[in-house]
């Protein structure tokens, strides 16, 4: 089947986060990203979704310069992440997917104190009022902690110095959902009082969902989709319909169906398109269509991810 127009650029009138044409392979020609344009506006919280491989960590490392791109550029708050790593990365809180345990030997205190040093803007009484927030032990050896405890830490580096960009890849991994919900209530209080963009990689879409105003949908190295989340509850929709014995389908939409399920006479068709045109064509056909929904946003990338896939 082809495949819809779905957007992939966004009309923004300044971009915080920007990559033009990235691409990344790894030996023996596994590519990780693939002519990435990723933009993410100044102000947004932006969530980008995929399933393990797409892509999303290493756009992270891109734009950390932890990975240099093939071919392609990187800029972040109009910094190009290759020319200048260290200016960029001093505009960047980032919780990495892995925390890395290499100071594993320190206390909290002393990882918090080793981590302030690299940042003019650390803000000592904010990180403290983190800690206490989050209740971590102080005197606690890093490489003691769970795994949650270790997560919690790297919120506070990434944080304390009240960084304009944050990168978040999978934050609440190892959260358990109590913590999970804190880490929201925090991430909103911490955005209200310092203004900040926010690239947030994650298999939890619902989390985000609330915050979201943008999102990207990322698949083998390639944005499927990328538009702000009002264009995605507005252009697509999940139809249910019946339809006639021996019916073959609505004419002139099958580029828009992503998804197929049902059987006999009864179908439940996910499109992407304007949805009195999807219901006209449909009734065209023969179908009546009894439904016509929203998705929430993670129905909506696992959609866009399915696409292609009969029932």
């Amino acid at each position: 089947m082809s495949f819809p127009a779905l957007p992939t650029r966004l009309d923004a009138a300044e971009l915080a986060i920007e990559t033009r044409a990235v691409s990344r392979s790894y030996p023996p020609a596994v590519f990780a990203l693939s002519g990435l344009d990723l933009q993410v506006p100044a102000g947004a919280v932006y969530v980008l979704v995929g399933p393990n491989g797409a892509g999303k960590s290493t756009t992270m490392h891109v734009l950390l310069d932890l990975v240099r791109p093939d071919h392609g550029t990187a800029s972040v708050l109009g910094i190009d992440t290759a020319a200048q790593p260290a200016l960029a990365r001093a505009q960047i809180g980032y919780v990495p997917e892995v925390v890395d345990t290499a100071y594993g030997w320190l206390t909290v205190r002393g990882l918090l104190q080793h981590h302030a040093a690299f940042y003019h803007a650390w803000d000592p009484a904010y990180a403290d009022a983190l800690c206490r927030r989050l209740g971590l032990r102080m005197d606690e050896r890093f490489r003691a902690l769970s795994k949650g405890a270790a997560r919690r830490v790297a919120l506070v580096t990434a944080l304390a110095h009240r960084p304009p960009v944050l990168l978040l890849d999978e934050p609440t991994d190892g959260l358990d959902p109590l913590a999970r919900e804190d880490f929201a209530e925090l991430l909103i209080e911490h955005m209200a009082d310092a203004p900040t963009t926010i690239l947030w990689s994650t298999h939890h879409v619902h989390e985000a969902e609330r915050m979201a105003d943008h999102v990207g949908v990322l698949r083998s190295g390639k944005l499927l989709l990328q538009a702000p989340v009002e264009a995605v509850r507005v252009g697509l929709r999940r139809y249910h319909a019946v339809v006639p014995e021996g019916w073959t389908g609505a004419p002139g939409l099958n580029g828009e169906v992503l998804v197929r399920a049902g059987g006999g006479r009864e179908i439940t068709w996910t499109v992407w398109g304007d949805e009195r045109q999807v219901a006209e064509r449909l009734a065209a056909s023969g179908a009546t269509v009894r439904e016509a929904g929203r998705l929430s946003l993670e129905d909506a990338a696992l959609a866009l991810l399915r696409a292609g896939e009969a029932a």
